[in-house]
């Protein structure tokens, strides 16, 4: 049988932090082979995840591919002089937010932070990038498409979503970019600039 193991000469993102930030959506699934694939690669990635995520994908299945704790809520700290959430966007090289639903995509065009993705996007200095999946109906809906042109004028970059089938059972744009897009816009991203660890002069962590 052969294996999925990311060849060791394909290790190009080690040093590199990555931060992923899992939404509510049927897609949050395929996450879980992109925080593998970038673990493969020999990124350090950290997730964390919306409470509507967490009814998709349990927190277990991603400290399992992540090998580190998932962020939940902004009361979950290693230790209680550990604001985390924001050490962890100190540290990235880059925000992953995906499945980006609707109403992620509103609350951060719109400064809101009350749960920890928005809060991690809010407080990042890293490139942010974000996939949304929705319903076609809702990503041509006049408000979405207004505050998805918000997120790009202050600098985010958005992997347009494609025609596909779609959990609603119809056919229509709003289906997530695959895995592999996603792994590719994240590789491209992380390796324009080398890594915050060796710009500290920090042991990069593989």
């Amino acid at each position: 049988m052969t294996s999925s193991v990311e060849p060791q000469s394909q290790r190009e993102l080690a040093g590199y932090e990555v931060l992923v930030g899992v939404c509510g959506g049927i897609a949050a699934y395929k996450l879980c082979e992109v925080v593998s694939r970038l673990v493969q690669r020999g990124a350090t990635v950290s997730v964390a995840m919306t409470r509507a995520a967490q009814r998709f994908v349990g927190p277990t299945t991603f400290q399992a591919l992540s090998g580190r704790p998932v962020l939940t809520d902004l009361w979950s700290c290693q230790a209680a002089c550990d604001v985390r959430h924001i050490a962890l966007t100190g540290a990235a090289d880059l925000v992953l937010i995906a499945p980006a639903t609707a109403n992620i995509i509103g609350k951060i065009s719109g400064g809101i932070a009350d749960d920890v993705v928005t809060t991690l996007v809010i407080s990042a200095d890293s490139p942010v990038l974000f996939a949304p999946a929705m319903n076609d109906r809702m990503w041509n809906n006049t408000a979405v498409q207004h505050n998805t042109s918000v997120l790009k004028k202050r600098g985010y970059e958005l992997l347009e979503p494609s025609e596909g089938w779609l959990a609603c059972r119809s056919v229509g744009v709003g289906r997530m970019a695959d895995p592999q897009q996603i792994l590719s816009a994240v590789t491209k991203r992380l390796t324009e600039k080398p890594p915050r660890s060796r710009d500290s002069g920090g042991d990069a962590e593989a």
